[in-house]
């Protein structure tokens, strides 16, 4: 699908795919072992916003940012080899993987649903598209977030555990991938949390910027 078309993801999305502890320095924060395959969550097509919309707060909910690059899918693929696998790629964005810690925990704990914790409204605010010939190498790109103007993330997709033609291979092994679809790909530390009010910038360094308030 041509980049043209493809500048309006969010509007033409099916589905939000995503990774989580994708980036070797979580391991040891976390101390976990490593994983021997992708962990996917899903984000339904309502989490999405833009620039110029606001991350609304749940109420009750404690809810930390993170800092992802999003990939997005150019060209319907189902069971594509890793060799092939950036033959779907169309573009990327920068997204943030807006997480309810506080669902989470006791969904980590008793083996329940994601769903509230990662899918509730507003929480996959994206940058504008990017195309492919703006990304050289992505799996080495800086990404960084800032909540208020203090820096908390600044990661690299070079300590990606699983690489985006891994991911976009293993994924499509099972779900079929469409164009527009957008494959979040982890974050790196420093995620933390935020409350109403807070102002938070982010964005792959020398490529792209956003800015979203927290209401």
């Amino acid at each position: 699908m041509a980049s043209a078309e493809l500048r309006h993801f969010v509007k033409n999305s099916k589905k939000v795919i995503a990774t989580t502890t994708n980036y070797l320095p979580m391991l040891k924060i976390l101390n976990i072992e490593k994983p021997t395959v992708p962990i996917l969550f899903m984000k339904p097509t309502s989490s999405y916003i833009e620039e110029g919309q606001a991350i609304k707060l749940p109420h009750g909910f404690t809810v930390n940012q993170e800092i992802e690059l999003g990939v997005v899918i150019g060209k319907r693929c189902k069971a594509v080899k890793e060799s092939n696998a950036m033959e779907m790629v169309g573009g990327y964005c920068a997204a943030l993987d807006m997480t309810a810690t506080c669902q989470m925990k006791e969904a980590r704990s008793k083996g329940l649903s994601w769903l509230l914790g990662k899918g509730f409204d507003t929480a996959c605010p994206v940058s504008r598209f990017i195309g492919k010939n703006e990304i050289c190498d992505p799996n080495n790109v800086q990404l960084w977030s800032c909540v208020n103007g203090e820096l908390r993330q600044n990661g690299n997709t070079k300590d990606f555990i699983f690489s985006i033609p891994t991911l976009i291979s293993y994924i499509s092994a099972y779900i079929t991938l469409e164009p527009n679809d957008v494959v979040l790909t982890g974050t790196p530390p420093g995620m933390g949390p935020v409350k109403a009010g807070d102002i938070i910038e982010g964005g792959i360094k020398d490529i792209v910027t956003f800015k979203f308030c927290v209401e």
